[in-house]
């Protein structure tokens, strides 16, 4: 059957991008699933850089990555918090290796039927990676 979820922007003009991600786990769970795809994004802007991240997650991991030919994690989040970047380092930006298209992947871990996330990320749009 497959997890329900769904992603959403909440704002986006030519510099910031707010999107909200949820899913309710089956127990089946999501590798490497992109959820901001830079090339759809109003301008076409080559990558994002990570703000700020609000998140809930019951019962699982969600691994927030950077796609590539070997996705790089930009950070991972578990429980109930908001992480602002900006304060800590002015914003995760784009670290992956070969192959790096700016967009923005899950991973779930730990996932169990009836586990839960809702996160939005708060991203800064940026040139090429």
């Amino acid at each position: 059957m497959g997890d329900a979820v769904t992603s959403r922007t909440l704002m986006e003009d030519k510099n910031f991008l707010v999107m909200q991600f949820t899913n309710i786990s089956d127990s089946t769970g999501e590798s490497e699933i992109k959820k901001v795809d830079v090339t759809a994004l109003t301008p076409d802007c080559g990558s994002v850089k990570i703000n700020k991240v609000h998140y809930n997650v019951i019962g699982m991991a969600v691994a927030i990555q950077w796609d590539a030919t070997t996705n790089v994690a930009a950070c991972v989040v578990q429980g109930t918090g908001v992480t602002d970047y900006r304060a800590i380092c002015g914003g995760l930006t784009n670290n992956a290796g070969a192959a790096v298209t700016g967009d923005i992947d899950f991973t779930t871990t730990g996932h169990s039927a009836g586990d839960s996330y809702n996160i939005i990320l708060e991203m800064e749009k940026v040139g090429p990676v």
